[in-house]
């Protein structure tokens, strides 16, 4: 335990940012109710501004107890490559070149299968690309699947229930999605280093159980889902019959790729993004809107949680060190929803003579229980940007993604653990 004051403070700061995101869309209903500060609090009931809101007044609690220098020394202090990286890989995924490509090639695959085409795709969406984060990282993922599902999927006229179970399998399938490789999903890259696990270690211990799993969370939600679904909007399909030049697309997917592989480098992946930018400008007819604003949101949610979450490790560590390997995997399950699972595994790494099943349980609990809450997981927050929309007053539920993952979580968890 501790005796500093700062650190309970930041302890019950992240306690009201987690109450924060589940009274978002209460707040959002009370922007229409109270008109005149409609704009705060429609502010406040953006979920993609709570951790940011809260990380600020941390950093003003910390600049009165422990002045501004230390205050501003805390906060530079936190690694933003993570937050960098969501946004750079957010707009660039999804940039008209990249969602074109994927689509087309989807929409390929979907008309060969014996179903619909758009209950093919909406299977795809929720199968194929979370598995293909593995090699394009879990964000990228998130953005071009959510991207693709929401027409089709997510639209308003289909019921809440199947929306958010969809929604859920997305969240959950992309956490362990990711785990067929050792640098595509956050909380396997926090330990990769520490315990020498490489792509042919995660994809034998934990890749093809993960596999497992998206199929059968993929299938239960498209068969729930199927009687809503309709083909896509013409202007959809006008879309991806509108060829964009090779040369175009093969830039695109170059830049998105750099940007892949140097994921841990900001100063790299940045100068990509300046290139990236001064691209589509000069080639402005081939291109869609950039969701700019959509990726500041969720990269400024992220880095909120980094300032709050590096001040929870006085409470976190003990609970994880103390606990046995079943323990242990159903904690980190639990923990998960409430703090980042890549934070969670960090810690774990932390611990000196930790052993391989404890290891193991670990980041077998925390990637299962990443579509729990939009915190769980550092993709989930851009779903939650790009799905928003086909939502009641376009906020999505905390209570209600948490009850549509619960299926999901539960057959990822016996995946994992029993297979």
């Amino acid at each position: 335990m501790t005796d500093n004051p700062i650190q309970w403070i930041a302890a019950a700061l992240f306690a009201l940012a987690l109450a924060h995101t589940f009274a978002a869309k209460q707040l959002e209903r009370l922007s229409h109710r109270f008109p005149r500060h409609a704009g705060f609090f429609h502010l406040l009931g953006e979920v993609e501004v709570v951790f940011g809101f809260w990380a600020i007044i941390l950093v003003i609690f910390m600049a009165f107890f422990m002045g501004g220098p230390a205050a501003l020394e805390y906060a530079e202090s936190r690694n933003y490559t993570e937050p960098l990286f969501v946004f750079v890989v957010m707009v660039i995924a999804a940039s008209r070149p990249v969602l074109w490509t994927v689509t087309a090639a989807t929409r390929k695959l979907a008309q060969l299968a014996p179903v619909r085409t758009c209950v093919a795709m909406v299977w795809l969406g929720l199968a194929a690309v979370p598995l293909l984060g593995s090699a394009v990282t879990e964000p990228a993922a998130m953005t071009i699947a959510a991207l693709m599902l929401a027409p089709l999927a997510f639209r308003t006229d289909i019921p809440a229930s199947s929306k958010y179970l969809a929604l859920g399998v997305l969240f959950v399938n992309i956490s362990i999605g990711g785990t067929l490789t050792a640098y595509a999903a956050p909380p396997v890259l926090m330990v990769a280093s520490a315990w020498n696990w490489d792509s042919a270690f995660m994809f034998q211990n934990f890749g093809w159980k993960a596999a497992l799993a998206v199929l059968v969370n993929a299938t239960l939600a498209t068969l729930v889902i199927r009687p809503h679904l309709k083909d896509a909007p013409a202007d959809m399909q006008d879309a991806g019959r509108e060829s964009i030049p090779l040369t175009v697309v093969a830039v695109h997917l170059l830049l998105l790729a750099a940007v892949v592989v140097f994921a841990h480098h900001p100063v790299v992946f940045l100068g990509l993004f300046l290139m990236f930018m001064g691209y589509t400008h000069a080639y402005a007819r081939h291109q869609s809107p950039l969701i700019l604003k959509e990726a500041l949101l969720v990269a400024f949610f992220l880095a909120g949680l980094v300032v709050l979450g590096g001040m929870q490790r006085w409470w976190l560590q003990p609970i994880v060190s103390g606990l046995e390997p079943i323990a242990l995997f159903l904690g980190a399950l639990g923990l998960t929803a409430i703090t980042d699972n890549a934070a969670l595994t960090y810690l774990g790494s932390l611990i000196q003579g930790i052993s391989d099943e404890s290891k193991y349980m670990l980041v077998a609990g925390a990637v299962a229980g990443g579509g729990l809450t939009v915190i769980a997981n550092a993709p989930n927050p851009a779903g939650v940007a790009l799905l928003k929309r086909g939502f009641t007053e376009e906020t999505v539920s905390a209570a209600g993604l948490l009850l549509g993952a619960l299926l999901p979580t539960s057959v990822a968890a016996l995946a994992l653990l029993f297979l």
